[in-house]
C-alpha cells in the first residue's frame, strides 16, 4: 500500500510560540522594560486554548505578535507553521480585539459587506451568509442600525462576526464578552463551543475565569511575561487531598461519632468525593505564589 506525504508528515501546530521575548524602550531610551520573557507554548489544531494573566502580564503583547503587529525582540510565533508577521498567515485568521473599533456611520451589515470584500468573498451567496452571520451573533434585528448605536455588547458581537466571516481556521479572541450581559455571554461561549465542534482553533484571552474553565482545553497563566503555569485544567487543577463524605440515615445527636465508627452508628456512606480545585482559585494562588517568591528573590540582593 502506497504512503502519501500527508500520512508520513505530521502537521504543524496550529499556534506556536517559540521562546518570545519583547522589549520596550523606556522613557530616555537608557532602559528597556520586558514585557515577555522566554515564552514558549503550543496550541494544536482543534483546541480552545485560554491565555490567562493580570494586566500587564503580555497577553496583548503575546497577541500582537501572534498576529504580526509587532517585531519580537527574540524568538518567534507561528500559525500552522507560518511565520505571524507573513500575510500568508493572516488568511488563517478571524481576529476580535478586545476594544473593537468600527465606523460609527455604518449599519452592521454594511460593515460585514465591507469585510468581505476585504477578505476576497465571492459575490454570490455573500448577502446570505452575512444574514446567517448576524442570526448566530444575535444582530438580525440590528442589523441595519448605525454601529455608532450600538452598545458595547453589541459592538463585541459584530466583532465576532466579522472575525468568523472569512470560515478562519484559527480563531484569536481577546475579551469576546467584555461588556456583555450574561445571557449574552453564554451566547458567544456556544459560539466558540460551535467553532471548536467544526474543526477550529481558538486562543482565547479573558478575565471571566469561569467561561475558560467551561470551553478551554488548556491554559496557560501568565505573570510580568513569564509562563507560571500550563496544561490542561484536569493537570492544573488536579483534586483536593481532603475527602467528602456524602451521608445518608443519621439523625442529629449521631452526628459528633461520624469521626470514629460510622458504620456502626447506621449511617449509609453514599460516596466519597475529592472536589475539584476552581480555576479562579488556582489561578490566584498561582499568581501569590509568584509575587512571594519575587518578594523574597529581591529581600534576598
Amino acid at each position: 500500500m502506497e504512503t502519501t506525504i500527508s500520512e508520513t508528515v505530521p502537521r504543524p501546530p496550529a499556534i506556536e510560540v517559540r521562546r518570545l521575548t519583547k522589549d520596550y524602550p523606556l522613557a530616555g531610551g537608557r532602559q528597556r522594560l520586558r514585557a515577555v520573557d522566554d515564552l514558549s507554548f503550543t496550541v494544536a489544531a482543534g483546541q480552545i486554548y485560554g491565555l490567562l494573566g493580570p494586566n500587564g502580564s503580555g497577553k496583548s503583547t503575546t497577541l500582537k505578535a501572534l498576529l504580526g503587529l509587532l517585531v519580537p525582540t527574540a524568538g518567534e510565533c507561528l500559525l500552522a507553521g507560518v511565520r505571524g508577521a507573513d500575510p500568508a498567515a493572516h488568511r488563517l485568521l478571524g481576529y476580535l480585539p478586545e476594544a473593537p473599533y468600527f465606523p460609527r456611520f455604518v449599519s452592521g451589515r454594511e460593515l460585514l459587506r465591507f469585510h468581505a470584500r476585504l477578505c476576497g468573498l465571492p459575490k454570490d451567496g455573500r448577502d446570505e451568509l452575512i444574514a446567517a452571520l448576524l442570526a448566530r451573533v444575535g444582530l438580525s434585528s440590528a442589523a441595519d442600525r448605525r454601529i455608532g448605536s450600538y452598545s458595547k455588547g453589541m459592538l463585541q458581537r459584530i466583532g465576532l462576526a466579522q472575525a468568523l466571516l472569512a470560515d478562519p481556521p484559527i480563531l484569536i479572541l481577546d475579551e469576546p464578552t467584555a461588556g456583555v450581559d450574561p445571557v449574552g455571554a453564554a451566547d458567544i461561549a456556544r459560539l466558540i463551543a460551535e467553532e471548536k465542534a467544526r474543526g477550529k482553533t481558538v486562543l482565547l484571552c479573558s478575565h471571566l475565569l469561569s467561561q475558560i474553565e467551561e470551553v478551554c482545553d488548556r491554559v496557560a497563566i501568565l505573570h510580568r511575561g513569564r509562563l507560571l503555569a500550563e496544561g490542561s485544567l484536569d493537570e492544573l487543577l488536579g483534586r483536593d487531598e481532603r475527602p467528602a463524605l456524602v451521608v445518608d440515615g443519621l439523625a442529629e445527636p449521631d452526628l459528633a461519632a461520624l469521626r470514629s465508627w460510622l458504620a456502626a452508628r447506621g449511617g449509609v456512606l453514599q460516596g466519597v468525593e475529592r472536589p475539584a480545585t476552581r480555576l479562579d482559585r488556582f489561578f490566584l494562588d498561582t499568581l501569590d505564589r509568584a509575587e512571594r517568591e519575587a518578594t523574597a528573590e529581591r529581600g534576598g540582593r
